[in-house]
This record gives structure tokens, C-alpha cells and sequence, in this order.
């Protein structure tokens, strides 16, 4: 499995030395890959994890995610703690591997668990990644982050660790020639006596997941063989964009670098990846209105810090106070809503709302939360039980 963590901008090669330098269908065949015998659900998992911590991966020691958050990310059943923690311990005893060239052009072996520790506690799931992984892990040239929307559409473990290895070489279009015993070991059945035989490895394992890939994700698969006489010796996957992108409402940037708000967020000094995190995160209404917000408020030496604190915290416009002290109960009570939520983090963020939308019956009500977030008048009543019952 090679692991994912963001996805990338265009590679700075001009900034690279070396071999680094070289066309992208020289790069490593799994710069970082982990066992594929990691179960589907251990699969998504630790994609979640490692989404939560990314942009904190060399500055924490420790990463915080709600347990109930992660479940619901993952699309699995909360109430199961048992499956949870033996995922986790899974994760913790699974081998991360690296094989790859450093930015001098030297070659670096490591290994390292995948997780080096995980507990719960107090509906709380903290967890850690080794220093050298976790350096590894945060190296913007080297991985690409999995739509996570995408990723819960998956049925198979096999076809999910396909996808994690293709996608990576999606600029490319292809992955380049794999061993086959390289690619067992990838899809985690190098030690089935089973699977030594091409023809049962392609009939359960290649075809099943090319279809489920060409059927659930953003990109399209179509493998090709390199024979040495009669016997198949190397596979690769040539990849293409699926052509049902839009329909599946999956986007890998290009949809989100032709909106007018990421232009002004690029003008504005942000990187490509930031630009795209910040409109997936609050989506591109919000992110336009604080826009605006910034905008109208005068000396602001530091636009970029200034947004990045009105969208986390949902500044608003100023009103008057309120007088009546019913009004003014409602207030504090918005208040603290708004603190409560500036608190958790942005993976956090993301899920309460969409936890909280899910649970609006009436257009009119989503309507207003998608404009005015936890500050929703229509809604005030059902934001503040949401809160109370997540025991804020």
C-alpha cells in the first residue's frame, strides 16, 4: 500500500537534484508501501489518521481525533470498540517501508511501524508515528491524498490498495513495470502458494479490482502484461481520468483551480494545496464571504493569518449588541457554539457538519446552515442540542 497523505502540487523539479530530477515514470516503484494484507477496513483507517495528523506531522509528537469523528469518516459502525482497537493494534504492528532517493540524490532504505503507539480514552483516539516516518510521511513530493469520499465507496481491500498504488503515478498515466511478485506483496497475498499462478491471480485479484476501480474512483485502470515466453513475469497500469468524474462529484483540483475564490486565494499569497484544502474544508460560498470580511476590515498586515482565523473561527460582520436578555442568552449560547467548534480540528470541523446536516430534514434548514454555519438562526435550537449531545 503506498500511503497518501495529501495530494500534491505539480513536483518543483528546478528545485530538485539528482535523480529526483528525472520523468516521473522513473520514480520508485512504492516509495512508501506497508503490507497489503491490511484489511479493508485498517486500509481506510489509517488514510483517515494520517489525513487528521498531516498538517502537524513534524511539529506533534501525538495526534488527537475523536473516536466517534474517525468512525463516522470511515463510514464504520461507532458502537463497535472492540473492531476499532483491533484495527488499530493491526496498525501498530504493521511494517512501513521506504526505498528512495534523498534530496541529494543518495539512496535511503528505512522501515518503521506504522503507527508506533495508539490508545482510546475518553472517546478520544490518540496516536503517534516514529520521527523518520513521520518526516517521510510529510513530503509533499512524494504523496498524494486520497479523496476520502472515494475511498468509502470501496467494498474490496485489494482493489483500495490498487487504487493507493496507482494513483500516485496518475501524472504519469502510468505505474511502470511491476514484478509480479512485487505486486502480490502489494496486494498482500505474496504468501498464498494460491496466487503463484497467474491465472488465479488474475481472475480473483487483478480483475475484480480493475473493475472496482474503473467503477468507484476518478481514475481508470487498464493493466498490461510483459511475458517471458509463456509465462507472465510483469504487470503495469496505464491510468486515465474516468470519465464519470462529474458525475461522482469527485474532484483531483482541476475543478477547484478554475473558481473565481481559488484565483483570489493564489493572488493572496496561498499555496495550490492550501487554496484547494481551505475550499474543500469550508467550500467555496464560505470561503468567498470571508473573502469579502477580510477584505472590508482595515489594517490587516497579515491577510493570510486573518483569513485562516475568520474561516476557522466564523468571523462575522459586527451587529449591534443585543438588549433584551433573551437575546442576549441566545447570543452567549452562539458564543459558545463558536468557540466549541473553533476548538476541533479541521477534519473534526468537516465531520461535525456534515454530521449535523445529515440530520436536517427540510431544504430550507440545510439551506441556511450551508450559508451561515453554526451561526444559523433557522436552526439555532437543533445546533445547540447538537452540542449538548456531544457532551460540549
Amino acid at each position: 500500500m503506498a500511503i497518501r497523505a495529501s495530494k500534491t502540487d505539480d513536483i518543483p523539479r528546478d528545485q530538485l537534484t539528482g535523480a529526483l530530477r528525472r520523468g516521473a515514470v522513473k520514480k520508485h516503484v512504492a516509495a512508501i508501501h506497508v503490507s497489503g494484507k491490511l484489511t479493508l477496513l485498517q486500509r481506510k483507517l489509517s488514510n483517515v489518521l494520517l489525513l487528521n495528523a498531516y498538517d502537524t506531522l513534524t511539529d506533534q509528537q501525538t495526534h488527537l481525533i475523536d473516536a466517534r469523528t474517525l468512525c463516522m469518516m470511515i463510514g464504520y459502525n461507532s458502537n463497535d470498540m472492540d473492531t476499532l482497537k483491533q484495527s488499530l493494534r493491526g496498525l501498530a504492528e504493521t511494517v512501513a517501508e521506504w526505498d528512495m532517493l534523498d534530496d541529494k540524490g543518495q539512496q535511503e532504505w528505512g522501515v518503521s511501524s506504522l503507527l508506533s503507539y495508539a490508545k482510546l480514552k475518553g472517546g478520544v483516539c490518540e496516536y503517534a508515528y516514529s520521527p523518520a516516518l513521520a518526516e517521510k510521511l510529510n513530503d509533499p513530493k512524494v504523496f498524494a491524498l486520497i479523496n476520502l469520499n472515494i475511498q468509502r465507496r470501496f467494498t474490496s481491500g485489494h482493489a483500495l490498495a490498487l487504487y493507493e498504488n496507482c494513483y500516485r503515478f496518475v501524472r504519469t498515466k502510468s505505474t511502470g513495470w511491476w514484478s509480479l511478485d512485487l505486486f502480490r506483496r502489494l496486494m498482500g497475498v505474496d504468501d498464498s502458494p494460491y496466487y503463484q499462478s497467474y491465472k488465479h491471480l488474475n481472475a480473483k485479484i487483478i480483475k475484480p479490482s480493475v473493475a472496482e476501480v474503473n467503477k468507484t474512483s476518478n481514475i481508470v485502470v487498464t493493466p498490461e502484461v510483459r511475458k517471458r515466453g509463456r509465462e507472465v513475469v510483469d504487470i503495469r497500469f496505464h491510468i486515465g481520468e474516468n470519465p464519470q468524474l462529474a458525475i461522482l462529484d469527485m474532484d483531483d483540483g482541476a475543478g477547484v483551480r478554475n473558481a473565481p475564490v481559488y484565483g483570489r486565494l493564489r493572488e493572496m499569497g496561498l499555496s495550490d494545496r492550501l487554496a484547494r484544502q481551505w475550499i474543500a474544508e469550508h467550500g467555496e460560498d464560505q470561503v468567498a464571504a470571508k473573502l469579502a470580511y477580510v477584505t472590508g476590515q482595515a489594517g490587516v498586515e497579515n491577510p493570510v493569518r486573518y483569513l485562516k482565523a475568520a474561516l476557522r473561527d466564523d468571523y462575522q460582520a459586527q451587529v449591534k449588541a443585543p438588549t433584551r436578555p433573551e437575546v442576549a442568552a441566545r447570543a452567549a449560547k452562539l458564543a459558545k457554539v463558536r468557540d466549541l467548534a473553533a476548538a476541533r480540528t479541521p477534519t473534526q470541523r468537516d465531520a461535525d457538519k456534515r454530521l449535523f446536516l445529515s440530520q436536517l430534514t427540510e431544504t430550507r434548514q440545510r439551506d441556511d446552515f450551508d450559508r451561515h454555519g453554526w451561526m444559523s438562526a433557522i436552526n439555532f435550537e437543533a445546533i445547540v442540542d447538537f452540542w449538548d449531545e456531544m457532551g460540549a
